[in-house]
């Protein structure tokens, strides 16, 4: 029987408890699951560098312990990050209507360049349906309390690395 690989991309800018949650629950569907942080050279720098994103991936899939996830940062196209980890499946998230129409228009967009790679796309839990990355930034612009809407597993070092920039 066939492993199925999946790849779970996103900028990852950074990571929150909604991706958290994503990996969990790809980790239990999937034989070998891998975050990657799919870094576009053209799109401006960011909150965090791509090293330091990974840094924090690394933590949080640590914090997860499932033996069959890992992270990895990839810069290019998607579809060759699939290629390059023998992935057959690519999974997003959506947390409302608006993000699922965004997915499954990648989704078909992906198609032209790999039929044979499916996107599975799992709802959010509720639970963190108002969190995303956009979220997370303004929290740490203003000093505000990230409990809830990042790992504990990088909380403090996210903190650290945000105000020693």
């Amino acid at each position: 029987m066939r492993k199925r690989t999946a790849i779970v991309t996103g900028s990852f800018d950074p990571v929150t408890s909604g991706h958290e949650n994503l990996f969990r629950r790809a980790a239990e569907i999937f034989d070998e699951v891998y975050a990657v942080i799919v870094f576009n050279t053209e799109k401006k720098e960011g909150m965090f560098s791509p090293a330091e994103r990974l840094q924090f991936l690394r933590k949080t899939i640590e914090g997860i312990k499932a033996d069959n996830l890992h992270a990895a940062l990839h810069i290019g196209l998607t579809s060759d990050a699939a290629h390059e980890l023998n992935a057959e499946y690519i999974v997003r998230g959506a947390r409302n209507s608006s993000d699922f129409d965004y997915e499954y228009d990648l989704s078909l967009i992906m198609k032209r360049f790999d039929k044979n790679l499916e996107t599975i796309i799992i709802p959010t839990d509720p639970r963190l349906s108002m969190i995303s990355s956009t979220y997370v930034r303004d929290l740490l612009k203003y000093g505000c309390d990230l409990d809830g809407a990042v790992p504990d597993s990088i909380k403090d070092i996210m903190i650290s690395t945000y105000r020693n920039k």
